[in-house]
């Protein structure tokens, strides 16, 4: 591997020739990485990109893989992951923030401020994914999204270093978000307030809606469309009667038309199949283009 990267000594993390990226993501579909990293500082994430950029080598930073679909014949370049140094998560009461790194799962922040006593993440229980992504993809509900507990974030570009923002210096839409995307994410502040007794309750209701409505026994990505404004997709897909379609391994699920589940040994191929069948459909039904909430990677 140190003929691929040359990476020095003091490299902290680890590195994985030819890995299968199904192993990378809650779809558990996708082909091998040319390399994955994970680097566990600072310093060793500016190795590996300065790596990558002397070799000519692509990249791809990737949190949990929960909205991320790897084709067949997998990436060739550099996936990294964030680890160590970028996972920590801490409650302050003074102020009432939640400072979390981007490799934190987003479930870990809800449980620490609901052990802490603090609400305003209760929105976000039951979501899979890393604080990194949530950030990019604004996740959240219809009514409640993590941009709208924002106080800071910081990032880290290519050959320039780090910045902050402030939460007036980003603008956040549905499923997205204004930070450059040639930035990385490494923390955020999120703001939090005094809770009440409540706040279980209304974390197991959420995650009693997640369980009737959403199909979790699955690997799945979660959603794959964004909704259209005024819309809902699942409803689009049952209006079509494609709910419950399969395409080898990979089916609409039959709880949520919206979610399209790997039912044991799907390929990358077979969920890109129903998804055009899906666009296909919908267009002709509705006249709306759905636009995918799934990421790609290593796709022509």
């Amino acid at each position: 591997m140190a003929s691929l990267l040359g990476l020095p000594p003091s490299f902290s993390g680890f590195v994985l020739e030819n890995e299968p990226m199904s192993r990378h993501t809650t779809y558990r579909i996708g082909g091998p990485a040319r390399a994955y990293v994970r680097a566990d500082s600072l310093r060793s994430l500016v190795d590996v990109i300065d790596a990558c950029r002397i070799r000519g080598l692509g990249w791809f930073v990737a949190g949990r893989g929960s909205n991320l679909l790897v084709s067949d014949e997998g990436f060739d370049g550099v996936v990294i992951s964030l680890g160590a140094e970028f996972s920590s998560c801490a409650v302050y009461d003074d102020p009432d923030i939640v400072v979390a790194g981007a490799a934190c799962p987003l479930s870990g922040v809800v449980r620490k401020a609901f052990e802490a006593g603090r609400s305003g993440m209760e929105f976000a229980v039951g979501t899979p994914g890393s604080i990194g992504g949530a950030l990019r993809m604004n996740a959240g509900t219809r009514n409640e999204s993590i941009g709208m507990r924002v106080k800071s974030v910081v990032s880290y570009r290519p050959g320039a270093g780090l910045k902050r923002y402030g939460a007036s210096d980003i603008s956040w839409g549905y499923r997205s978000c204004s930070l450059p995307s040639d930035e990385i994410v490494l923390e955020c502040e999120l703001l939090t307030k005094p809770g009440d007794a409540m706040i279980k309750a209304r974390m197991e209701g959420a995650m009693a809606r997640r369980r009737k409505t959403q199909p979790l026994t699955f690997a799945s990505c979660g959603s794959v469309f964004k909704n259209p404004e005024g819309e809902s997709v699942g409803r689009l897909i049952e209006g079509v009667g494609l709910k419950g379609r399969r395409c080898g391994d990979a089916q609409i699920s039959d709880l949520h038309a919206n979610f399209i589940v790997n039912l044991g040994h799907a390929h990358a191929s077979d969920v890109v199949s129903l998804m055009l069948d899906v666009q296909n459909a919908v267009r002709v039904e509705y006249g709306i283009d759905l636009e995918p909430e799934v990421r790609f990677l290593g796709f022509a």
